[in-house]
């Protein structure tokens, strides 16, 4: 792969924050919850993170999110899956522009 190419999929590995609660407290221990693509690699997140945000990266965890099956009056369905990743920042940095925090 080429490294424009390889530059362009890293700028779509990143889907957005995944806000909840445990991401919040997640937060107090300076890592970062996401939403990816789900055939994104740890590897690619973590190049993702630092291209974009200009941080140093520690670790990185992903989960397969299963989607829940919902009914919709008599029709079954089921959300689709997905993937999120845990990024843990190294010391001393963070990011604050993606969550709007100080």
């Amino acid at each position: 792969m080429s490294q424009a190419l390889h530059q362009e999929r890293l700028m779509t590995v990143i889907r957005g924050p995944h806000l909840s609660e445990k991401a919040h407290i997640a937060a107090e221990s300076n890592q970062v919850v996401l939403k990816v693509r789900p055939d994104a690699t740890k590897k690619e997140v973590k190049q993702a993170v630092e291209l974009l945000f200009e941080v140093k990266v520690e670790k990185v965890q992903v989960v397969n999110v299963k989607g829940k099956a919902k009914r919709f009056q008599q029709t079954k369905g089921q959300r689709p899956d997905w993937k999120k990743a845990y990024v843990k920042l190294a010391d001393g940095t963070s990011i604050e522009e993606l969550f709007g925090t100080e």
